[in-house]
């Protein structure tokens, strides 16, 4: 229960933010609604350290500024390849074992990879993802552990990146 209190506080805000009521009723309403969804989630045992991960908000933050890098420098990658000749473009299906230790880290590396673009994750099955690439030469295991670094660094913690990629985190 120790993530009870960071969800409790991102449901309220979440609950504010879209009614934007302050008068007592409401907000009587609101609370009760949150503490009736907290009793669920509680009573379902699903309130862990993946449903509350609002401790690692500043390890996310700096995986988000990383991931918007990424994503300008793979836009101008696909815009060369798609204003270039014809057969640049040569898709290929890649098959990538992710380091990420909990769903959290596997969904954030599986998203962010088809936030990229010139990429979509086709398919996950445990720790195995299938990805499409745009460019074959792009599409190797190798081009992708930068991110599957960051992404197990950001959502599992320093330990589980290191212990995966053999102590360099």
């Amino acid at each position: 229960m120790i993530y009870l209190p960071g969800l409790l506080v991102a449901l309220a805000a979440l609950w504010f933010a879209l009614s934007g009521e302050t008068a007592p009723m409401f907000l009587a309403l609101g609370a009760l609604s949150v503490l009736v969804t907290l009793w669920l989630a509680a009573r379902l045992r699903i309130i862990d350290r993946d449903a509350s991960p609002y401790h690692r908000l500043v390890q996310l933050a700096l995986y988000l500024v990383w991931l918007m890098g990424q994503i300008v420098k793979a836009n101008i990658a696909v815009i060369a390849k798609v204003l270039g000749p014809r057969h640049a473009i040569d898709p290929a299906l890649v098959r990538l074992k992710t380091s990420a230790k909990t769903d959290l880290g596997r969904a954030l590396f599986a998203n962010s990879i088809t936030l990229t673009p010139g990429t979509v994750t086709v398919d996950i099955e445990g720790d195995l993802l299938v990805v499409h690439a745009l460019v074959r030469e792009a599409a190797t295991v190798h081009s992708f552990s930068p991110m599957d670094r960051h992404a197990a660094k950001a959502a599992d913690g320093g330990h589980a990146a290191k212990a995966a990629h053999g102590g360099k985190a």
